[in-house]
């Protein structure tokens, strides 16, 4: 599957993979940071944004996907960026294509399962009455009633296109139906370590990178070091840009 791709700046290229429920311009910060000395490329992942929806939703999957939209776009070898669930996609693609991805970043999260899901805002999102009426206001205030977070509704209310015929940018469907395998992790079969540097970047008010996780970073990513962003949750790119910007700007340009 050929990705939906944002591009901007000149240079190395640097792919940027955006977590759940997210899409390419929501790195905006990130590519507007690293643009200034690279080829910046933000890609929506499968099912979200403006690319193709797909009933098939593994990390495999996603990852063959920005390993072909690469490919397509005529890199060789490139830098690689992801968040959350775009950051298990970019572990999957350095794994399978070590060749491909010359540095690896990843953004608060491990390879490891996790226990904590958002079905509950799948499922209030598609509860919403998408009727040619609905506004953004009404929209907010109906999701208020189980996402209590003002600035998670404003997330994702990014993927709500208004009009005549409103509808969410999201594929709902496949991604309630995917929820438990977006927390699983397995190890690619058949694969080595990834022999390139890394850099795991966490939230210093996050839980997604627990200390008992670094046993395994070691062991998949021999060459990767583990830094923290004080004052930042699992956001963090959103929460602390330019601490995130920078210390992504000294791990890829020494």
């Amino acid at each position: 599957m050929i990705l939906n791709s944002i591009e901007q700046g000149s240079g190395q290229p640097i792919i940027l993979l955006h977590g759940l429920f997210g899409a390419a311009k929501n790195l905006g910060v990130l590519a507007r940071g690293l643009s200034a000395c690279a080829r910046v490329i933000s890609l929506d992942l499968r099912n979200h944004g403006d690319s193709p929806h797909s009933a098939e939703m593994t990390y495999p999957a996603m990852a063959h996907d920005v390993a072909e939209t690469i490919a397509a776009l005529g890199i060789h070898s490139a830098m690689l960026v992801g968040h959350s669930m775009g950051g298990k996609t970019a572990m999957h693609v350095a794994l399978n294509h070590p060749d491909l991805i010359s540095k690896l970043a990843v953004l608060d999260i491990a390879p490891v399962t996790y226990q904590h899901g958002y079905d509950a805002f799948a499922a209030a999102m598609q509860q919403l009455s998408l009727s040619p009426s609905l506004t953004r206001a009404v929209a907010d205030a109906t999701l208020a009633e189980n996402i209590p977070d003002p600035s998670y509704r404003a997330f994702l209310l990014n993927n709500l296109i208004l009009g005549d015929a409103p509808r969410w940018r999201v594929a709902l469907n496949e991604i309630r139906a995917a929820m438990p395998e977006m927390l699983k992790w397995q190890d690619p079969p058949d694969t080595a370590a990834f022999p390139n540097p890394a850099l795991f970047l966490h939230g210093g008010k996050s839980d997604y990178v627990r200390p008992s996780a670094h046993e395994k970073i070691a062991a998949l990513f021999p060459d990767a070091r583990i830094e923290t962003i004080e004052n930042a949750a699992h956001w963090l790119h959103a929460e602390q840009p330019q601490a995130v910007v920078a210390a992504l700007q000294a791990f890829f340009f020494p």
